[in-house]
């Protein structure tokens, strides 16, 4: 039995993700294996490579062939990753701040739009009432001017 190290499909339609499984070399692409190595998100930006390098170098001494595209993502693991492709897992902890400074600023930035619009609608309203005002305030100073002559 020759194994080979390869990606089995998961995920829906358009949608896919990998498992880095090593699996017998006759085996149905997503059919049986033999142990699961780590995964390969490439719908993600950056790509999300996990892997466990170890046993994949364990099954490399074993005589375990690499399909094309493992050879190349074990190649970009070992070198820690690069712009296209990210290693290793997502910090919850980390991601979870991140998402909550992105949901703070953009509260504080609704908030400020918010109080931007009230102050304009108060100056608008301001301006009218002032405005309404010098009108009332020339329509008495032009009854009283003609008043006077009579």
């Amino acid at each position: 039995m020759s194994v080979r190290i390869r990606l089995r499909r998961m995920g829906r339609k358009k949608q896919a993700h990998y498992r880095i499984v090593v699996a017998d070399s006759a085996a149905p692409r997503d059919g049986r294996f033999v142990e699961t190595l780590g995964y390969y998100k490439p719908l993600t930006v950056p790509a999300r490579l996990v892997v466990d390098l170890e046993k994949a170098d364990e099954w490399i001494a074993k005589g375990a062939e690499q399909s094309e595209t493992m050879r190349t993502l074990l190649n970009k693991a070992r070198k820690g990753g690069d712009d296209k492709v990210a290693i290793g897992e997502i910090d919850p902890e980390e991601a979870k701040a991140a998402k909550a400074v992105a949901i703070e600023e953009r509260r504080k930035g609704e908030a400020k739009a918010r109080e931007e619009a009230l102050a304009a609608a108060a100056a608008q309203e301001a301006a009218a009432t002032a405005a309404a005002e010098v009108e009332a305030e020339e329509a008495a100073a032009s009854e009283a001017a003609e008043e006077e002559p009579a």
